[in-house]
């Protein structure tokens, strides 16, 4: 790993933050003066893994990483996708061991902040533990809907929710505009985050092309008919709980 302390490099989790939290500027320093050290993993890199004891936060500054498990006889669940200031393990600061495994998507470029760091932030910083705290909130906000998703919806209401969702997240961050955005999760990467098989989703993905409503090619999605899509899918992005701004301006960009 190396040293970093620019005070630019952590710009991504303040972008995050403020996707769903307002931040003074006394705040907004005190997350871009975080210490922290940089690593360049590459494709498919464990980065921690279940039992693990982490003793830093895992911050995602570029690329794309994944939370995955798998089951006894081997098939593996992609839990979450990870983007650009988000982070994956915030909530091990207080769980100290890791019941999941974390690994790079793509080529990545990872900031890792010690947790006595997070911790004196969040102690001296009341507004910034507000939005680290909501942000867990949101993750498990996530969650729940991806129960009721895995839970009660089929193979193409799935398809199309994952779509809407990785594109709102995109969106809230700056890294998604005017319908497009970057998905470079392979075929049968998407199929295991959506609980299917691969045959199961490439029927989905057929059927939302054929219906003019998504285009996915070298690894990045243009949505076609986002009204269309948003009802295939039963989308209603207030369980993402943006920014109430924010999320009326992303929806007025996306109708």
């Amino acid at each position: 790993m190396a040293g970093s302390h620019h005070p630019q490099t952590l710009t991504p989790l303040l972008r995050k933050l403020e996707s769903v939290i307002r931040l003074n500027d006394e705040e907004r320093r005190a997350v871009l003066a975080l210490p922290h050290t940089i690593r360049q993993v590459g494709p498919h890199e464990d980065v921690a893994t279940v039992g693990e004891r982490p003793a830093h936060c895992c911050l995602v500054l570029e690329g794309w990483a994944h939370r995955y498990g798998y089951t006894v006889a081997g098939d593996r669940q992609i839990l979450s996708f990870y983007i650009a200031g988000d982070i994956p393990d915030l909530q091990h600061l207080y769980l100290p061991v890791m019941d999941h495994s974390l690994a790079s998507l793509t080529a990545c470029t990872l900031a890792f902040i010690p947790h006595e760091a997070m911790r004196a932030l969040v102690v001296g910083r009341p507004g910034v533990m507000a939005a680290l705290w909501r942000d867990t909130l949101v993750d498990a906000s996530v969650y729940r809907e991806r129960i009721m998703t895995l839970g009660r919806r089929q193979s193409l209401g799935r398809t199309a929710h994952l779509f809407c969702e990785m594109y709102m997240r995109q969106r809230a961050v700056g890294l998604a505009d005017n319908l497009c955005c970057p998905l470079p999760p392979t075929q049968a990467e998407l199929a295991d985050a959506v609980g299917v098989t691969a045959v199961h989703f490439n029927r989905s993905l057929r059927t939302l092309r054929a219906q003019c409503r998504i285009v996915l090619q070298g690894g990045h999605l243009t949505i076609g008919d986002w009204p269309g899509l948003v009802t295939t899918a039963e989308f209603d992005p207030v369980y993402l709980h943006f920014d109430e701004d924010r999320r009326r301006s992303g929806e007025r960009a996306s109708a």
